[in-house]
């Protein structure tokens, strides 16, 4: 079955699914209220927003340079960089690092890059133990699914889904209470960090100007997945660069206002390379792994770079209506949403994600929300255009299109055909798209052009 055809079963099962709805709801409500309340601590949200606008894009402008420069400050506390222009070569360098220091088992903190690059697949077909320390990504990992969210991985699961999850998995008793589950996975995870070789995080940003990856979380579990472990090794896409630390003191706050609605998230760390002689904690080793996989060609696109702003607050999700209603692992992808949409194409390709760009009503509620001010849905209807111009389109969609066009352009074809026949080629085309859910479209027995010259008479 192709994607496009996945994707459209799985649209209309997920859309009908009550109890789906209702989660999604429940948990995107409690969304809206906290991010109000969390925007009130902006005299001028607006000016933040375009101030975010103004340094991301100014940033992905000069990539190169930035990268060098982290490069240089990073390298010079003794971290190491690893460039990946891809999957493959980001789990081939991961891979040598892992036989190297004999790993065995590895702590996860979340991250999107590794979910990119299928990393847990990897390791365990290699024979390394993987766990993810996030709570969200623990309980989708012991569901044996991707995240459903950038920001929150399991928010398509009640309370109860959870209960019953950690029974069959874990084998506790069943239990409602939200503090006894988290103490279970608490006292699992406890035991992992100080058995494990090898710590992985993503980074939420790269800080050019002190060489540093800047990473955000609500549970400590980053801290503890490398702090323990005697490697570290941290996965981040090249768009993740920001100029300077100062720059946090903006992009904190729009990110954990967007993303969760908090002021700023309870835990955010700096790391700038191994422990030093005079630090009393930290990783021997630390290596960053500056990954590609795409981005430089969504970066040689003018009208499109924009895209690499993304802070990946997942606020474009949470208002999509379109989201809201089929839900994230419908899209089949990484990235989910909006901004999934946008990106997806570039990272895994346009002929097998064209149609996510495709799923959106265009209503630009994404637009509206996005921290740093990505045209979100013009991006989507750029990716449309792209699509067209490299042949992508549907057979049968550019045939009615090539007649259309023709017709259009001349009345005296367009008056040609009768009421019926129009009628005829209007319910073969729209049978499965528009007259699944809706009455079909009928042409009237005469057209305006028509009525006109008889009016005139």
């Amino acid at each position: 079955m192709s994607k496009l055809k996945q994707f459209l079963l799985d649209a209309e099962t997920k859309s009908f699914d009550k109890g789906h709805r209702a989660t999604i709801r429940f948990n995107i409500g409690k969304y809206n209220t906290a991010v109000a309340r969390g925007l009130t601590q902006y005299t001028d949200h607006e000016l933040a927003r375009e101030r975010g606008s103004f340094i991301k894009t100014n940033t992905i402008n000069n990539l190169d340079k930035y990268l060098m420069e982290f490069e240089a400050n990073f390298t010079a506390r003794g971290g190491k960089v690893i460039w990946a222009r891809d999957a493959q070569e980001a789990l081939r360098e991961i891979g040598e690092i892992m036989k190297r220091k004999r790993a065995r088992s590895v702590v996860k903190s979340k991250s999107m890059t590794t979910e990119e690059i299928h990393l847990n697949e990897y390791l365990e077909k290699n024979g390394i133990e993987t766990v993810e320390t996030d709570l969200g990504e623990y309980i989708v990992q012991l569901a044996e699914q991707r995240p459903y969210h950038i920001v929150t991985p399991a928010m398509h699961m009640s309370k109860k889904d959870i209960a019953e999850l950690f029974v069959r998995k874990l084998g506790i008793p069943l239990t409602d209470n939200a503090e006894e589950l988290v103490a279970v996975a608490r006292k699992v995870m406890r035991e992992k960090y100080t058995a494990a070789e090898v710590g992985i995080t993503g980074g939420n940003f790269l800080i050019a100007d002190v060489g540093g990856i800047a990473v955000t979380e609500n549970e400590g579990n980053a801290r503890l997945s490398t702090t323990f472990p005697k490697t570290h090794i941290a996965i981040v896409g090249i768009e993740k660069m920001i100029p300077s630390i100062m720059d946090l003191d903006l992009f904190w706050p729009l990110l954990s206002t967007s993303g969760t609605g908090q002021n700023v998230t309870i835990y955010n760390t700096i790391m700038t390379g191994p422990r030093q002689p005079k630090e009393k904690d930290g990783p021997e080793e630390m290596y960053v792994i500056l990954l590609d996989n795409g981005r430089t060609d969504l970066l040689a696109l003018p009208e499109k770079r924009e895209a690499l702003n993304c802070i990946r607050c997942g606020a474009c999700l949470n208002v999509c209506p379109v989201y809201k209603n089929i839900g994230g692992h419908t899209y089949e992808t990484t990235y989910s949403g909006p901004i999934g949409s946008v990106i997806s194409p570039h990272y895994d390709g346009m002929a097998e994600h064209k149609h996510l760009s495709f799923a959106s009503s265009l209503c630009g509620a994404c637009t509206s929300v996005c921290p740093v001010k990505i045209n979100i849905h013009n991006l989507l209807l750029l990716n449309r255009k792209q699509s067209v111009d490299e042949g992508l389109a549907d057979k049968q969609e550019t045939t009615a299109f090539k007649f259309w066009l023709k017709a259009m352009k001349s009345r005296t074809l367009l008056n040609l055909a009768p009421a019926f026949a129009k009628n005829f080629v209007l319910k073969q085309i729209l049978k499965d798209t528009w007259s699944k859910r809706r009455e079909p479209l009928h042409v009237p027995p005469k057209s305006f052009n028509q009525l006109w010259k008889e009016r005139q008479k």
